[in-house]
């Protein structure tokens, strides 16, 4: 049961519950994560799966778009090292989040807000308890306010040509039917059509 706080004008406030968008292999995680559901494994709602064909397709803008676009945090999973379906791309992926959380710590963002994690199509789990991990680091630091960290307004980006182009945030974008695939009618981000 979550607890409300009382703040200082004597108004009761919810607790803050941080949004994660993860960013998950076709071959492995995703269907670690189908997994999950049909084992009935409870992990926190918090979190919006968007299935990539490996995690080496992960392009670092789709990690900022969704810090920008309101994302508390991103969670990148992955075959484990040596097991990729393309050989060696979740390598690629592990270069780019050490270099993405390298990056985030010069803007000022705590690098635990991106995660990577290895987990195989049989450790259903095991991403379940990374997940709730990962949600519970991200409570613990806070909302990401990503407007005083870029002096840039949230959910506004800008395109390759210097164009001001709008995001949807996760937590308002339109919910089509079985959005990510997995059942559940999890709610659909601006970043799919970017994937897609």
């Amino acid at each position: 049961m979550a607890e409300q706080s009382t703040s200082q004008n004597g108004t009761t406030e919810d607790p803050f519950e941080p949004l994660i968008i993860g960013f998950t292999c076709n071959w492995c995680s995703y269907r670690a994560a189908d997994l999950a559901g049909t084992s009935r494994v409870k992990y926190p709602p918090n979190v919006r799966l968007i299935r990539l064909m490996c995690s080496g397709r992960l392009d670092p803008s789709f990690v900022l778009k969704a810090l920008a676009g309101g994302a508390d945090g991103v969670l990148i999973t992955g075959c484990h090292p040596g097991e990729c379906h393309y050989l060696e791309q979740n390598y690629k992926a592990l270069r780019r989040v050490t270099l993405l959380q390298a990056m985030l710590a010069q803007f000022g963002i705590e690098p635990q807000r991106v995660k990577l994690v290895w987990a195989s199509a049989a450790e259903g789990l095991r991403l379940a308890n990374e997940i709730t991990s990962m949600v519970e680091e991200v409570r613990a630091l806070g909302p990401l306010n990503w407007s005083q960290v870029t002096n840039e307004p949230a959910g506004v980006m800008f395109d390759i040509n210097g164009h001001e182009t709008e995001l949807t945030t996760p937590a308002s974008a339109p919910v089509p039917p079985n959005a990510t695939g997995n059942g559940h009618g999890v709610q659909a981000t601006a970043l799919e059509e970017v994937t897609a």
